[in-house]
C-alpha cells in the first residue's frame, strides 16, 4: 500500500464489492415484488454520514419507482435533532433499535409499525418519537414529536405545549 494511490485503491475496492456492498441502487422492484416492505430513517444532525444522502437515495428511488410506487412499500422518516442513529438534541426514542419496555402503539415504535405493515397490510403515517431526560430511554419522557413520513414535515399549529406531538402536523413543506 505504501505506494499505491488511495484513489485507486477505493476504485479497485468498488469495482469487486460496491455492487454487494453499497446500497445505492434505486430499483427496489425486485424487493417489492417479493412483498418487501422498507422503512429507513436519518437523523438530520448525523455527524458521521450527511442526511442529504438519505433524501438524495430517496429521490432517486421515486424517480425510478414514481412516487406512488414507492409509498407502496416504503417510507423514510428524517429525524429532527437526532445524530447517528440515536442522540442528540432531539427525540431519538421511537423503537427504531427494537421494542422498548411498556410501549404497544406502532404510532410510537419504528419496529411495530412495520410488523403491522407487514402482517395486517396497515402502512405506517407518522411516528412518535420521545426524548427522555436518562440514557438509555430511562427517565421521565421531555419532549414528543411526530416523525412525518418523508417528504412531508412536522409543523407546529401554533398553540399548545411545544413538547407535545398532539400539537404538531404533519403536512407538505411546500404549500
Amino acid at each position: 500500500f505504501r505506494d499505491a494511490n488511495i484513489s485507486d485503491i477505493v476504485k479497485a475496492a468498488d469495482a469487486k464489492l460496491a455492487k454487494t456492498l453499497n446500497a445505492t441502487d434505486p430499483n427496489l422492484s425486485p424487493f417489492k415484488a417479493h412483498g418487501g416492505k422498507l422503512i429507513l430513517y436519518h437523523g438530520w444532525n448525523d455527524p458521521a454520514i450527511s442526511a442529504v444522502n438519505t433524501v438524495n437515495y430517496y429521490q432517486s428511488v421515486v424517480d425510478v419507482m414514481g412516487q406512488d410506487g414507492f409509498d407502496s412499500f416504503a417510507r423514510v422518516y428524517m429525524v429532527p435533532g437526532m445524530q447517528h442513529c440515536d442522540g442528540g438534541v432531539g427525540p431519538d426514542s421511537f423503537g427504531e433499535n427494537g421494542p422498548w419496555p411498556n410501549v404497544s402503539d406502532p404510532h410510537q415504535s419504528l419496529q411495530l409499525s412495520l410488523e403491522q405493515w407487514v402482517e395486517k397490510g396497515t402502512a405506517p403515517k407518522e411516528i412518535v418519537a420521545t426524548k427522555f431526560s436518562g440514557p438509555f430511554n430511562s427517565g421521565h419522557a421531555e419532549m414528543k414529536r411526530p416523525l412525518c413520513a418523508y417528504p412531508k414535515v412536522m409543523k407546529y399549529k401554533g398553540s399548545g405545549d411545544e413538547n407535545d406531538a398532539s400539537n404538531f402536523v404533519c403536512e407538505n413543506e411546500r404549500k
